[in-house]
């Protein structure tokens, strides 16, 4: 795992190498706080918890996430570093992997930094702790989910740009396949079995499962098996695409 480590350091250090990284931050901050206390009336709802905060975060991820996963590898591809990474004695997957794990541990970073609004409602009433923690973890697992499909786009083409939309259309369409609006469509010209299936696939019904607090192994099973297919689909574009 020592590449994996060095590649994770390497990566890590170099977000906070830039402004890049705070400007990053502090748009998410922002955002996380407009959205919880302004546009969710946060105060004149008078419920302690943080439903309405983690509520915005499939959407506020699906713009922020997209953003941060554009640079993984089409930067590489584009400045022809991508060669250079690949003559180390690393292995594809342990830099993919590496990669992915600074990057997510940047969204963490970010995630965390949202502490003061968990302070908050603790001052204001007796919120449910437990439930707070599950959506924390629920959150973080699925921007990896977004951060896995961006890294594998990222992957596909030289222009973040383009990597950038794509991520953003992946996601809309994972997390449109469990909005009640879209499943009323989808279940007036489907059986109610497909229409199960469709919701299955969807980030939002299982973001939504773990903030109610209970950690289904179903749940968990799903985001992490969804990082893992698209990790190994990003080695797969890479092995394709690095003779290109």
């Amino acid at each position: 795992m020592s590449p994996v480590i060095a590649i994770l350091q390497r990566e890590l250090a170099s977000y906070f190498a830039t402004p890049l990284a705070a400007v990053f931050i502090v748009i998410f901050l922002m955002l996380a706080g407009a959205f919880t206390f302004y546009l969710g009336d946060f105060y004149e709802v008078g419920q302690a918890d943080l439903q309405l905060f983690f509520r915005f975060h499939p959407w506020l991820y699906l713009l922020l996430v997209p953003a941060v996963a554009m640079r993984l590898w089409a930067e590489e591809r584009k400045t022809g570093t991508l060669e250079l990474l690949l003559t180390q004695p690393v292995t594809l997957w342990q830099a993919v992997l590496g990669k992915f794990l600074a990057a997510w541990l940047f969204l963490g970073f970010a995630l965390a930094l949202t502490f003061p609004i968990w302070v908050t409602v603790n001052w204001l009433g007796n919120p449910d702790n437990g439930v707070i923690i599950a959506s924390y973890l629920g959150s973080w697992l699925m921007a990896g989910a977004m951060l896995a499909i961006g890294g594998c786009l990222s992957a596909v083409t030289r222009s973040q740009v383009v990597a950038f939309i794509l991520t953003v259309v992946v996601c809309l369409l994972l997390l449109l396949a469990g909005f009640p609006l879209a499943l009323d469509g989808v279940r007036a010209m489907f059986s109610q079995p497909v229409v199960d299936a469709i919701s299955g696939l969807s980030f939002l019904t299982h973001f939504q499962a773990i903030q109610r607090g209970v950690l289904d192994l179903r749940d968990v099973a799903f985001f992490g098996l969804g990082i893992g297919a698209w990790l190994l689909a990003t080695v797969l574009v890479i092995d394709i695409k690095k003779a290109d």
